[in-house]
């Protein structure tokens, strides 16, 4: 979907129009979570010449409190109406996704949207015109119980591409669509995914900025129209032990000006230089970014054997086993798709460090080992070993110690972001082990 840019003038005419009564001015935090500041429209001008600030030290990985005054710089292309009413009076509520500033007016280094547009200054500086993304992001639907919380207990029974009684989610996600059509999206495709209770809706793919943007907002839709339907929708990589676990397979594409870079049509598999390069560095910096990428403990519970999801760093054009995949279409369609992402993910942070790490593949014009067309999860450790292929990090603390050393997805995220989030996921890490599982005491207790 093609965002159209507005101006002042029509959004107060749309404001007017369509009896808008609130903005939601929302924002992004280095943990990926979604802030808003909401603001009655006889506010609409305050926010429009970028002059409305919020307490940034009560944001986590932002500033400290003698710095707190910042300023919200709303990207009128993000403007859109929410479909759903609100409670208690007719009046629509709208939202703008903001850029962070200084109190000194200068871009906040902590702002994750402002990482990955200098990420995507670099690839235009590089020759590269857009950095095109697509993701399929999963989901499980939970039952609340009567005081509206959510419980353990999965919607449905029904597996992939399962149809009603068994897919009880069916018009959850019609609505979701439906709401998602109503706001701009265009929809690709929706259906139940492999495990209970879990579902995708996949939607066209966008430029990054405007496709990060799309990842928070199709969140805020899932969960709100879960909760009017009676359900809880999570993003949690792995809510139940012994079934497929929450991805967000991550397709992308480099273009220039000329079209689709990663095209040749001479070469074996269709693929370019440009394209084996970008892959050489998703590989080479994998194990940096999957903290990124697989940002919660839990993370690492979905990156196991046996459950579809990725845990070896390699690629392949035949088989979804490896890290990568290069899916069928060509021409345009020509695509790298990254497996391993969950959708814990902060897509601003996640998408700056994968594309920095495919531009220093193609600036070092990094090969990538041969393909891997054999299911990897059947090769013995030698085996893996002759072929070049490497683990990923199976522990948040790991994945976080590759980030820290890695001076590229360092680089791509800004010094302030990486210090904040390495320090915020140790400490994650810490209370994670101080806590004892179930597990533990049923495995230990009477054993020792």
């Amino acid at each position: 979907m093609a965002r159209k840019t507005f101006t002042k003038e029509e959004i107060k005419q749309i404001v007017v129009d369509e009896n808008v009564e609130f903005i939601r001015v929302t924002f992004t935090d280095v943990l990926g979570a979604i802030k808003n500041v909401e603001v009655p429209t006889s506010q609409l001008d305050k926010v429009l010449d970028n002059n409305l600030m919020f307490d940034g030290s009560s944001i986590e990985g932002f500033v400290r409190i003698n710095e707190s005054d910042m300023y919200l710089y709303p990207d009128l292309s993000t403007f859109m109406i929410f479909p759903w009413e609100t409670d208690g009076h007719g009046g629509k509520v709208a939202r703008l996704i903001a850029d962070i500033y200084t109190s000194d007016r200068e871009p906040f280094a902590g702002d994750p949207r402002h990482a990955l547009r200098s990420v995507l200054a670099d690839a235009r500086e590089a020759g590269f015109t857009a950095f095109n993304v697509g993701t399929e992001p999963e989901f499980f639907l939970f039952k609340l119980d009567e005081n509206g919380n959510p419980t353990t207990e999965l919607n449905d029974k029904g597996g992939y591409f399962d149809l009603a009684p068994l897919d009880m989610g069916e018009n959850v996600r019609r609505e979701i669509v439906l709401t998602l059509e109503k706001m701009g999206f265009e929809i690709e495709a929706a259906h139940h995914e492999v495990a209970e209770g879990q579902h995708e809706v996949d939607f066209k793919y966008a430029s990054a900025l405007e496709a990060a943007d799309n990842i928070q907002t199709f969140k805020l839709v899932v969960k709100t129209i879960a909760r009017k339907n009676g359900y809880y929708a999570t993003f949690m990589p792995k809510p139940v032990a012994g079934i497929n676990g929450s991805g967000m397979h991550t397709n992308m594409s480099l273009f220039t000006k000329d079209g689709n870079s990663f095209v040749d049509t001479s070469d074996e598999m269709g693929l370019s230089k440009t394209a084996y390069n970008f892959l050489g560095g998703i590989l080479e910096h994998a194990t940096a970014f999957t903290a990124l990428a697989n940002p919660t403990v839990n993370s690492y519970k979905r990156l196991t054997p046996g459950f579809e999801a990725p845990v070896y760093v390699a690629w392949s054009a035949s088989n979804r086993s490896p890290m990568v995949r290069v899916p069928a279409s060509r021409g345009n369609s020509t695509r790298l798709e990254l497996r391993s992402v969950d959708p814990t993910a902060n897509p601003y942070t996640a998408l700056a460090a994968i594309l920095a790490s495919g531009l220093d593949g193609i600036k070092r014009e990094l090969e990538p080992l041969a393909s891997v067309d054999k299911n990897i999860y059947l090769m013995d450790e030698v085996e893996r070993e002759k072929a070049g292929i490497t683990d990923l990090p199976d522990t948040l603390l790991a994945a976080v110690r590759e980030l820290a050393a890695d001076d590229v997805v360092r680089s791509a995220i800004g010094e302030h972001i990486a210090d904040k989030f390495i320090e915020a996921k140790k400490i994650e890490y810490t209370s994670y082990r101080q806590f004892v599982s179930e597990w533990e005491t049923d495995s230990y207790l009477e054993n020792y």
